[in-house]
């Protein structure tokens, strides 16, 4: 709005001069690449992440199968044992000594983070493994990741719309510096005599 309003202010203002009025352009022509660029970029960037990662949470879901496992017995939590989910407002965990048959019909035998609080010999939970029975993460899920579509596309266009305000932001400085540096050469060919009553006469 203010590119606008500039434009209109130096439309005939006999004051106006040349870099006033390019930067009131510069301003405006900002604002419509922000305005048409943005938008284009955060959602071509958004739907390529949407498809990038809508294809890993199919890949994910063939490639993992939800076990029933049981408890042998409960360890004690090392103090160097990171936990993924311990802060993701999930169910507390607690690592144990489990039993479990994988997707292939193998006998697994591990350590493990069980979804139980207080764990005893016997008692069952789910875990995630792959194809082969080993150990997985929890495959993506479809609105985890179209949530991080949006975000990667918000992102971009937001991205898009600070190198352009940036680049503005560049042009004007040396339109500025340029006008400074003229002024400073007019001031020198005024010279010492600026001022002075009766000078030239």
């Amino acid at each position: 709005m203010r590119a606008i309003s500039g434009l209109w202010r130096w439309r005939r203002n006999p004051l106006r001069r040349g870099t006033d009025l390019a930067e009131a352009w510069l301003a405006f022509l900002a604002l419509l690449l922000i305005l048409v660029l943005g938008p284009v970029i955060g959602s071509f960037t958004g739907h390529a992440a949407q498809d990038a990662l809508q294809r890993s949470v199919r890949e994910q879901q063939d490639s993992r199968r939800l076990v029933t496992a049981t408890v042998i017995r409960k360890l004690d939590r090392s103090p160097l044992d990171v936990d993924p989910e311990a802060t993701s407002g999930r169910s507390p965990r607690t690592r144990v000594v489990a039993d479990w048959t994988a997707p292939d019909g193998t006998s697994r035998h591990g350590a493990v983070m069980a979804g139980l609080q207080t764990p005893h010999r016997g008692d069952h939970f789910d875990l995630w493994t792959d194809l082969h029975g080993s150990i997985a993460a929890r495959p993506l899920d479809s609105a985890t990741a179209t949530t991080h579509a949006v975000l990667a596309g918000a992102g971009a266009a937001l991205l898009t719309a600070a190198l352009i305000e940036g680049g503005r932001r560049f042009a004007v400085w040396r339109m500025v510096r340029r006008r400074y540096a003229r002024w400073d050469q007019a001031w020198d060919r005024a010279g010492p005599d600026w001022g002075r009553t009766g000078t030239g006469s």
